[in-house]
């Protein structure tokens, strides 16, 4: 495919950039270019020739999304703005490619196949939840759900190892599981499915690899990288002791791959990948 014919929405996040190094020719737009929010500047906007578009942009503010402020802001963006770029889609034959999350689910059920149904616990979950339902109303869609993303900008890792760096030996979150993404990994992924074809329709997508704590996530992170700062396990309950405003998280958030994989696409360690990403920082 041409890649002038392809629109990346969310461009400056950290999906988005690395969407961008995937596809370099493609028209990248942020709100400063297409606020897709707006319907009558997405419904405005120059789609002549765009056969593509893909939605990395997202309200990705788990605990701001509990205030009426935060709310509101991710219904606009994780929820409307997929409703604006889905009705474009459907009038003009375009394929939309759209990035949800494990927090759709309530963490009660993993492994979670595509099928398995919706079960948000906050607002954040919620929103995006909601986006999901518009994106599957386009004809030619793809549906990507993963889960603790990782990639150019604030994200776990970092977190990590900037308080390594100032000498804290952090308390983590043991209770919590998952496998992390990178999101060239999820570039990766959904270059896949354009290029080959695949089936329209929703796909689990993370790196592979055994399911992982946040704590033993962040034992991996400092092992990797050659630091002897200690991890604390601690509990959800213990975590959100005393802080106001903390949304309720899935507690396994564990996908099934199978479906991605049986479009002929095998996902990475995500250990092989932190290192690549360690190597490169």
């Amino acid at each position: 495919m041409n890649q002038g014919q392809i629109v990346i929405a969310g461009s400056n996040g950290q999906l988005g950039r690395a969407l961008r190094a995937r596809w370099p020719g493609a028209a990248a737009v942020d709100v400063g270019e297409l606020d897709i929010g707006d319907a009558a500047a997405v419904e405005a906007f120059a789609w002549s020739g765009v056969r593509v578009v893909i939605n990395a942009a997202a309200y990705t503010n788990v605990d701001g999304a509990e205030t009426p402020e935060g709310r509101a802001a991710a219904w606009r963006v994780n929820a409307g703005a997929v409703a604006n770029l889905a009705r474009v889609a459907i009038a003009r034959g375009m394929t939309l490619v759209h990035v949800g999350t494990d927090y759709v689910f309530d963490g009660s059920r993993a492994p979670y196949a595509e099928g398995a149904g919706l079960a948000p616990l906050g607002a954040y979950g919620a929103s995006k939840a909601a986006g999901d339902v518009a994106a599957g109303f386009v004809p030619r869609h793809y549906l990507l759900r993963t889960s603790w993303v990782i990639g150019d900008g604030r994200n776990f890792v970092r977190t990590m190892l900037d308080l390594a760096g100032r000498g804290i030996n952090p308390r983590v979150v043991s209770d919590q599981v998952g496998r992390p993404t990178f999101t060239a990994e999820l570039a990766r992924a959904i270059g896949h499915l354009l290029d080959t074809g695949g089936s329209y329709g929703t796909y689990h997508v993370s790196n592979g690899g055994p399911a992982v704590s946040w704590a033993d996530f962040a034992r991996e992170i400092y092992r990797q990288a050659g630091l002897a700062t200690t991890v604390t396990d601690i509990t959800t309950a213990e975590y959100q002791a005393g802080a106001a405003g903390v949304a309720p998280r899935p507690r396994d958030s564990r996908f099934d791959l199978a479906r991605i994989r049986s479009a002929g696409f095998e996902p990475r360690d995500w250990r092989q990948a932190l290192a690549e990403y360690l190597a490169a920082r």
